[in-house]
């Protein structure tokens, strides 16, 4: 009996009797001259993988500083937008969004001049971060706590091009590999009440070019850009018509340099038009398996490439371009599991879908408990969350209590077990007003479960080295 993707092959096949073996695409911008059937798969294949981060990353930098009339619009570029209020259900532009920070989000275009980004002072009890990635979601650089501490002062931010002396008055210099950057504010909230002093930390975060930074004349402004539209809800439909416009700003580099010259007999490239509707039925066919090979193999080493503790996936995907070193698998990982994560030494992030004995966590059958033993709360030199998703968007649930987490700063308001350790009710109902404290409320449907760990300690016990350290999140377990 033949599989569905045996039949589809056949199909691909018999479609391909009819054209020649190497079938022409001519469409309004390029011509080229197609590879054949498999090696159209194989190169869709790696071509999702090596893409999918550079087009979820251009997505959402539309959203969010191209299209004003897009429901995700913050700021239009080298602007700062601060947000008052943290992630909600309501923010569907980035999967698994962080709702323990409120964000101030500034999207960076460098093509003119660099840009300086300068903080306040900022208490030292609270955790800030400013976390840079450029177009290839490579984590580049750190502001904040961990990184440069909490005093106040101004940093460079450098495109590819630019060459040049830190000046006077630049604490340091971050080099992007593209010309448009994410910056990326994280500042700590202790409680509800605290969000006005949240806002006045905001009100300190400024951006400016370098030449009105240094009082000099400003260089010609960058061409106008007719960026091609694209949406974070259109991926799927329109992937590499989506990675055709990210590759514009994606200077190439040696380690890319294979897998375009790939994409490129394909079709797909910088100033290339790819449309999906205009290929020969066999190839449509061919490359459909293709990325869905690649997205299969994503989310296969998502959760293979992560260390399995108590049903926690525990482990680093995030980091700089020497972390990956052309590694595009654990690069599309990353960007599958949670885009925009931090290296491991800023943030740490084990996730779960099951329980400690691997059975999938589904709030319409089953409540569900999670104990931190006394004295074994999540060891951080900042502060840590658990945060509720739905299993199938991995976005945050409308509730009836409005709460997507619970986090430390939240410990003297629950109540603790008389042996001092500490339980969380993760379930769709109230667990009753006693234990409503320490309630999680999960969807009436699959669960994903993100713990947040700012600034992990190093000394032990440690979740540190990633997914080897002596402190281990404890199991979920159905609730009795």
């Amino acid at each position: 009996m033949l599989t569905k993707r045996a039949l589809l092959r056949s199909a691909a096949m018999a479609a391909l009797v009819a054209t020649t073996a190497k079938p022409t695409l001519v469409n309004a911008k390029n011509s080229a001259e197609w590879p054949s059937l498999i090696e159209a798969k194989d190169i869709a294949e790696e071509g999702f993988i090596f893409g999918l981060p550079l087009v979820m990353n251009y997505a959402v930098m539309h959203e969010f500083a191209v299209d004003p009339k897009s429901s995700q619009f913050k700021a239009p570029f080298n602007k700062i937008d601060n947000l008052n209020h943290v992630a909600t259900y309501k923010d569907t532009a980035v999967v698994t969004p962080n709702s323990d920070t409120p964000y101030s989000i500034l999207w960076l275009d460098l093509r003119a001049e660099p840009m300086v980004i300068s903080v306040p002072a900022v208490e030292k009890e609270r955790y800030y971060s400013v976390q840079l990635i450029d177009g290839n979601t490579y984590n580049f650089g750190y502001i904040g706590s961990r990184a440069t501490g909490n005093e106040a002062g101004s940093y460079l931010v450098v495109g590819p091009d630019w060459k040049g002396e830190k000046p006077t008055g630049i604490k340091q210099i971050f080099s992007s590999t593209t010309p448009f950057v994410f910056a990326n504010f994280r500042t700590q909230l202790i409680n509800v009440e605290d969000m006005p002093n949240v806002e006045k930390v905001q009100a300190g975060y400024n951006v400016k070019p370098l030449s009105a930074f240094l009082k000099h004349p400003a260089p010609p402004p960058a061409p106008t850009i007719d960026f091609r539209p694209a949406t974070t809800q259109g991926i799927k439909d329109n992937f590499f018509d989506y990675l055709d416009a990210a590759l514009e700003f994606v200077p190439p580099t040696e380690e890319d340099k294979a897998i375009r010259a790939k994409l490129a007999r394909i079709g797909v490239g910088p100033g290339k038009s790819f449309d999906f509707k205009d290929l020969p039925i066999a190839h449509k066919l061919e490359i459909g398996l293709g990325m869905k090979d690649g997205d299969e193999k994503v989310a296969k080493f998502a959760a293979s490439g992560m260390k399995d503790i108590n049903g926690w996936s525990v482990g680093s995907f995030f980091g700089d371009r020497a972390f990956y070193k052309g590694d595009w698998l654990k690069r599309a990982a990353a960007a599958k599991a949670g885009l925009y994560g931090n290296d491991a030494v800023e943030a740490m992030y084990p996730f779960t879908r099951t329980t400690a004995t691997g059975e999938t966590l589904d709030a319409s059958k089953h409540n569900y408990t999670i104990t931190f033993p006394a004295g074994h709360l999540p060891p951080v030199n900042s502060f840590w969350s658990v945060t509720m998703y739905d299993g199938k968007s991995q976005l945050l649930i409308k509730n009836p209590i409005n709460r997507y987490l619970i986090n430390s700063p939240m410990l003297p308001g629950m109540k603790k077990n008389e042996d001092g350790s500490l339980t969380l009710y993760i379930q769709k109902d109230s667990p009753g007003a006693d234990k409503e404290a320490n309630w999680v409320p999960a969807p009436d449907d699959t669960i994903y479960l993100v713990m947040r760990l700012y600034w992990p300690k190093t000394e032990a016990p440690s979740i540190l080295p990633a997914g080897e350290g002596i402190w281990k999140p404890p199991g979920i377990i159905v609730a009795q």
